[in-house]
């Protein structure tokens, strides 16, 4: 004679085991939680490697020495900071050259405008044709377009110590400085290479996973140090997911809040979903402790409530409050009420 499955279940409840993971939407009955089977999500822990979104360059404009740097591996540099400077002694030797130049050329306008002034007086005077007046006015127009030319041209090397100043492209950590005070470098050289202050962390993924994470999944890192149990966590959302699989895995990056201590290529543990599957999960504070063992109290209608014992599993969350996996021991159906 077949056994009726409602009878069965109740029969066997302490044998029953669900598998049970996170966070989903339980209802709630007016005096008590009410016990059901959902499809949740499966998080998975696998291991992510803290990078920086993008990492710049901060480089030489023009060639020249280091004549100094102002920072070091770790340091932290804002946008528009000044990280190194590089000296180019012929520029300084080039601008007193124009400075020479552009006072001689001042001193040739001058005599020039001499001469025009005084041929525009010859001129008006009937002394002089008028071919003299414009050969005077040609020769000051000359002399003034030199002395102008030369005056461009120190600008331009003015222009050119000033970008012997290396500035940090932005805001972020220095990871690297190739150079030290004293080394020769050329235009575009290296100088310091800088990580933005945007960090992210990068998830490499069994490739079975690929087809169950998108962009905007929700993923959790764990404490620093690998911290396989419980404890502080940060929440974040994946960003991008590679289009191309690298070694048989899928490449995405996820954003975290407080990253901004970490090391680049530190190494975090990540819950990630990776599957969905049916399972239970019943808010914490519906389970109490009783000489080392774990229980809830299922109310019964029109009798006093009971007090079952149940296996539990790791910790969760529901509608954003703590709760807890249960292995055993309740079954869809069963009403709790709080201890």
């Amino acid at each position: 004679m077949r056994v009726p499955e409602k009878r069965w279940l109740t029969a066997f409840r302490g044998f029953f085991l669900l598998t049970v993971a996170v966070v989903g939407t339980s209802p709630a009955a007016a005096d008590g939680f009410v016990v059901e089977i959902r499809e949740i999500a499966d998080m998975k822990a696998v291991f992510g490697t803290v990078q920086a979104a993008d990492v710049i360059a901060a480089r030489a404009r023009i060639s020249g020495t280091v004549a100094s740097l102002s920072v070091d591996e770790g340091s932290a540099v804002t946008g528009g900071a000044v990280v190194a400077v590089v000296g180019d002694p012929k520029l300084a030797l080039r601008i007193e050259a124009l400075e020479a130049e552009i006072k001689a050329l001042k001193s040739e306008v001058e005599n020039a405008r001499t001469a025009r002034d005084r041929a525009a007086t010859l001129f008006s005077r009937g002394t002089i044709a008028k071919a003299r007046l414009d050969q005077a006015e040609t020769a000051l127009e000359v002399a003034e377009n030199k002395m102008k030319a030369s005056q461009a041209q120190r600008s331009v090397v003015v222009q050119q110590m000033s970008e012997g100043a290396v500035l940090a492209p932005s805001s972020g950590r220095v990871l690297a400085v190739p150079v030290t005070a004293g080394s020769v470098v050329m235009p575009g050289e290296t100088i310091a290479t800088i990580a933005t202050d945007r960090y992210i962390v990068r998830l490499e993924l069994p490739e079975r996973h690929a087809r169950f994470i998108a962009i905007g999944d929700r993923v959790l890192v764990g404490r620093r140090g690998l911290d396989k149990e419980g404890g502080a966590r940060s929440e974040g959302r994946l960003t991008k997911v590679y289009p191309e699989l690298s070694g048989g895995r899928v490449v995405a990056d996820a954003e975290v809040e407080n990253l901004g201590d970490y090391f680049v290529g530190e190494r975090a543990l990540v819950w990630i979903a990776a599957d969905r599957r049916r399972a239970i999960a019943i808010p914490r504070d519906y389970t109490f402790e009783r000489h080392g063992l774990d229980y809830v109290r299922i109310a019964r209608d029109g009798g006093a409530a009971i007090d079952v014992v149940v296996q539990l599993g790791r910790t969760t969350e529901i509608d954003g409050g703590p709760a807890v996996e249960v292995l055993s021991g309740v079954v869809a159906g069963d009403r709790l009420v709080k201890p």
